[in-house]
């Protein structure tokens, strides 16, 4: 009832205000209240919440982990811990209105689940919500080509952060990469440059009943972006990382998650006088920092670029 406060200070609210139980409610009982709310109820709100919500307003997804010590919790599964915990963990999806605020569904899913496959359990929890018309903006870490191709499916529109190592977008920002640095492309609103291009996606998708595969072509806005900020960000953290790297190297401290990109960024040799040389593979470095401070959107529904990027941007104020 408070913004962004815990419940721990519903004492410190029940003394200024008036409200059904008379006094306040100590941790307990408010345990007891929460836990008395059915699953089934949980649905019931998001049901009826998802029909007040504003037919234009895009949906925001997202997924989170919590890590636990717990033993006995069912879900808790060792998957990619954001925090690089040690910790087994259980993922959290979260589906919200950008403009209300209000959240429209939200589900558990076991620890090992990852980011890209919680966008089946999406698709499918929709189907129950009943919302005629849906609209969904998601980071990067939710594309894949089969999670476009089942949003196409269902002819959802949705705003969804592309890689930029992705062949589509790539090949459009090697053409566009200095052209769009032009004032013709800046935004003083945003400080920002951008260029747009629609492209043709490569639909396929298997009919559930025949099982037949259906292929074909839809229409994609791909809306490019570059900020001087990000790039100084992107340089900052990527020569961190190699020094990261090369310490790791030099002092024998390799680790496994780093064996990629040892062998990415580095010629490593090793004599009995000098001992471990590394050489950096200059190429491999360039190929990254030629791309400081540009990033990538796609969207079937949103011609605009500033439109997009305003409502891409919006998803991380909640």
């Amino acid at each position: 009832l408070e913004d962004k406060n815990p419940l721990s200070r519903f004492p410190h609210w029940a003394q200024n205000h008036r409200h059904p139980f008379g006094e306040s409610i100590p941790s307990q009982r408010s345990s007891d209240i929460f836990g008395a709310i059915t699953e089934n109820a949980k649905q019931k709100f998001f049901l009826l919440q998802a029909k007040r919500r504003l037919e234009k307003e895009y949906l925001a997804y997202d997924t989170t982990s919590v890590s636990s010590y717990s033993e006995l919790i069912k879900q808790a599964r060792y998957g990619r811990n954001k925090d690089h915990e040690p910790l087994a963990q259980i993922n959290l999806a979260l589906l919200f209105g950008q403009s209300s605020r209000l959240p429209v569904y939200y589900r558990k899913l076991a620890g090992n689940i990852n980011d890209v496959t919680t966008i089946k359990h999406l698709i499918s929890d929709l189907s129950f919500l009943e919302i005629d018309k849906v609209k969904l903006v998601m980071d990067r870490g939710l594309y894949s080509e089969d999670n476009i191709n089942a949003l196409f499916e269902k002819h959802y529109k949705f705003l969804i952060g592309a890689k930029k190592s992705l062949h589509f977008v790539r090949n459009v920002l090697d053409d566009v990469r200095d052209s769009m640095k032009t004032r013709a492309c800046y935004s003083s609103d945003y400080s920002i440059n951008y260029y747009s291009k629609i492209i043709e996606w490569s639909y396929m998708a298997k009919k559930p009943r025949s099982g037949a595969t259906e292929t074909g072509t839809r229409r994609v806005y791909l809306h490019l972006y570059f900020d001087d900020q990000k790039a100084v960000d992107d340089k900052t953290v990527f020569n961190s990382l190699l020094d990261t790297l090369e310490e790791e190297i030099m002092t024998n401290r390799r680790t496994q998650e780093h064996d990629t990109l040892y062998q990415k960024y580095y010629d490593i040799s090793s004599t009995p006088v000098r001992g471990t040389v590394l050489v950096p593979k200059q190429e491999a470095i360039s190929a990254i920092e030629k791309n400081y401070g540009y990033f990538a959107l796609m969207s079937n529904d949103i011609k605009d670029p500033l439109e997009a990027l305003l409502i891409y941007r919006l998803k991380d104020l909640a």
